[in-house]
């Protein structure tokens, strides 16, 4: 069982900049992949970005060349940066980890991008 914590969401200007973090309470290190989500109102969850173990990081379209994800292994922690934040991106941001066929979900994070 892996619990996971989102923070670091807010409120933020369009242009600005925030980092999400992720921790989970268990080792990542053995985690399959770990993807960032977002869910706008009244829409679908869609994937942000995607980090597996010893791969390539993989991005949304919408969001590429502007967000960064990362993982530290040492602190179970995963991280999303975003830069050049779009009123767009406003969502809750979700952090899923995938071990073999178990997927784990945090609870979520606010991000607001005024325009």
């Amino acid at each position: 069982q892996v619990q996971l914590v989102e923070s670091g969401g807010g409120l933020v200007q369009a242009g600005g900049s925030l980092r999400l973090s992720c921790v989970a309470s268990a080792s990542i290190s053995n985690i399959n992949v770990i993807t960032w989500y977002r869910q706008a109102p009244g829409k679908q969850r869609e994937l942000v970005a995607t980090i597996p173990t010893g791969g390539n990081t993989n991005y949304a379209g919408s969001v590429k060349g502007r967000i960064a994800i990362s993982r530290d292994n040492a602190k179970n922690t995963v991280y999303l940066q975003m830069n050049s934040l779009k009123p767009e991106d406003t969502a809750v941001y979700f952090c899923n980890a995938r071990a073999g066929i178990t997927d784990y979900w945090g609870q979520g994070t606010q991000v607001t991008v005024s325009s």
